[in-house]
């Protein structure tokens, strides 16, 4: 073993435990060196099982020091509900055994000699969020989640059931100086496998870190061509967002290596120590923004002992939204054929695809991901085939078989084009992905549909939104939600009309930076199905405060219970209740970083709908009489 090897932790990021059902538990990891372990799982009571890994679990070498690892126990018998189970990895390391909590002593919760989980199939608790942005200005929410779990370590029924992480999980558009120079130093520490860049100025990744252009200006490794101008402006300098930001992709990932020690850093501790952020490869102009963003990634990293401790004690499930690959992913047909013409945004969409892939997709539901993914992996070329493959994979959308049924959508993939401009945002899903989901709700009574953008979201930003479609600026407002298209727009909502479908939908939603709840009912029907629209967003990232304070206050004037607007609204024939953040009478959002919080009944009802603040504390929208959307 080599020194530089030695010298790295055994366990780089990890372990996350994924999908947990009775015939099954899944379990991610990156290590430095090939996995040699036994896989046990133990009751309070007694073990289980234990397994040779090789057996049971897929790996990809993505550097000279750098594994990653999917491990797949299927169950003979079912495993038991609503009690601890345990597991371990006894790893061969230096020519000794060790077990996790040996590897990694801060993984475990006081008094535990191992990783524990309950496996739950009533989704009684249910913890949710998305957009964790690491140099946003706010603590992280997910130290909350670790909170949780410390304090139901003597609790199985109070444990929650799972995590879901509905988008925006990295920012792969959105990159803080100091976390490019992090990731650039896991990729040599790491030796994370380098690959040929086609379209752009630079040839290599060797080119791409050497460049003046690096840090903070990236947009100018486009060729300066006149056919390249759209695509610099709206793949790299972002369209100007009067509503949500201005542009902020200057250090855009690019490499499918920067991608991967994004994942590695920005859920586990062990590479932090190892590097210094220092600013000598920073242009004088930025290092002002450097040194600023260089606080909070140091706070941000000072917490990641205890989102690694999290993630390994839950079942996580993800699902992608844009920032994980990039602002506006497929937001229009053409931003699509803009994007995939072009031998480099093209390779930028597939290399954070692939990221997406081996940290988060694979986990959710591994048999739906072909192995033959793992043998198109190809170190030191572009890598066209893989990302061709995963571009025309259809299958990213998973359930699982819980009570209520969890229905995970993909919304990014599968969208249904504007037929009257490519200008027009596309909806959300396509008419085939949607007759899908409605065969899939069929006969079930209750549901917990995830959708990473509401399904019912603000009516006054939906129509700032529909108000700049119409000049051919969809992209300037990110105007991708659910009512934006008219085709997908209402076959979702004929789907809840639909007399067939679940009694009870609660969807839970992140994307727009703030939260809120609202009850749902159709118009004029007795027998209206119940529908809850829960969001929670995000982890670390939040609204502009003046700005969203204005738009909850003019939504409230402008679209109250009584004003005849609602009825020129794709909603028109719901109605929609919004809960008040308890204590704030005078808001229908809330705007802060947090965890969502659901608990639901046997039914699938909701029983407390909560916002778990980074700061601490919690904050309910408990249920209300007077409509008011």
């Amino acid at each position: 073993m080599s020194t530089a090897n030695s010298a790295l932790p055994y366990i780089i990021a990890g372990p996350i435990l994924r999908r947990v059902q009775p015939e099954e538990v899944v379990i991610w990891l990156v290590t430095r060196e090939p996995l040699q372990a036994r896989f046990s799982l133990f009751t309070d009571k007694q073990q289980l099982t234990e397994l040779d890994c090789a057996a049971i679990t897929s790996t990809l070498q993505v550097g000279e020091h750098a594994y990653i690892h999917l491990i797949h126990y299927r169950a003979d018998t079912p495993l038991p509900h609503n009690q601890w189970l345990y597991y371990d990895l006894i790893c061969q390391v230096d020519g000794q055994s060790s077990a996790l909590g040996e590897l990694v002593p801060a993984l475990l919760y006081p008094g535990e000699t191992r990783p524990g989980f309950v496996l739950k199939m009533q989704l009684d608790h249910v913890l949710h969020g998305s957009c964790r942005k690491p140099h946003y200005a706010s603590e992280d929410a997910l130290l909350r989640v670790d909170q949780v779990l410390a304090q139901s370590v003597n609790d199985p029924a109070d444990r929650p059931a799972l995590l879901m992480m509905a988008g925006d999980q990295i920012y792969a558009d959105d990159v803080a100086g100091p976390m490019l120079s992090a990731i650039h130093q896991t990729i040599d520490l790491l030796g994370l496998y380098p690959e040929l860049i086609e379209g752009a100025t630079v040839s290599n990744c060797k080119e791409l870190y050497n460049s003046p252009h690096n840090y903070y200006e990236r947009e100018s490794l486009l060729p300066h061509t006149k056919a390249n101008q759209a695509l610099q402006e709206r793949f790299f300098g972002g369209a100007r967002k009067p509503i949500f930001t201005a542009d902020t992709a200057h250090n855009h990932l690019i490499t499918l290596s920067e991608v991967l020690a994004m994942y590695f850093l920005v859920w586990s501790p062990q590479l932090w120590p190892k590097l210094k952020l220092g600013i000598s490869d920073v242009a004088e102009p930025h290092r002002d923004r450097y040194l600023e963003e260089q606080r909070e990634i140091e706070t941000f990293s000072r917490g990641l002992d205890r989102v690694q401790r999290a993630l390994a004690h839950v079942p996580v499930y993800m699902i992608f939204d844009d920032h994980d690959v990039t602002d506006d992913w497929n937001l229009t047909r053409g931003w699509e054929e803009a994007a995939y013409q072009h031998l480099f945004s093209r390779s930028i969409i597939g290399n954070a695809l692939i990221g997406y892939w081996l940290c988060q997709g694979w986990g959710n539901a591994p048999d739906k991901f072909p192995l033959s993914w793992l043998e198109q992996f190809r170190p030191g070329t572009a890598n066209k085939e893989l990302i061709d493959s995963l571009l025309e994979f259809e299958t990213w959308h998973y359930s699982l078989p819980t009570a209520p049924k969890l229905v995970v959508l993909d919304t990014r993939t599968k969208r249904w084009w504007s037929e009257s401009s490519q200008a027009k945002p596309s909806g959300l899903m396509d008419w085939e992905a949607l007759s899908d989901l409605q065969q899939e709700l069929l006969g079930e009574d209750a549901v917990l549909l995830v959708s990473p953008a509401p399904i019912f979201g603000m009516k006054l930003i939906e129509t700032v939104q529909r108000i700049f479609t119409y000049f051919g600026r969809a992209l300037m407002v990110d105007a991708e939600n659910w009512m934006a298209h008219a085709g997908s727009a209402n076959v979702i909502l004929n789907i809840f009309r639909h007399r067939k479908t679940p009694q009870h939908f609660v969807i839970l939603s992140g994307d727009v930076h703030y939260s809120f709840a609202y009850d749902i009912k159709i118009r004029f029907r007795k027998n209206s199905p119940d529908i809850w629209q829960i969001t929670c967003s995000g982890f670390k990232n939040e609204f502009p405060h003046t700005l969203l304070r204005l738009f909850d206050r003019c939504n409230r004037w402008l679209y109250g219970s009584r004003s005849p607007l609602n009825w020129l609204t794709k909603r028109r024939r719901m109605q929609i209740r919004s809960r008040i953040p308890e204590g704030r009478e005078h808001d229908r959002v809330l705007n802060l970083s947090g965890v969502g919080r659901l608990r639901l009944d046997q039914q699938g009802v909701p029983e407390q709908i909560s916002v778990l603040p980074a700061g601490g504390g919690e904050i309910s929208f408990p249920p209300r009489e007077k409509a008011d959307p």
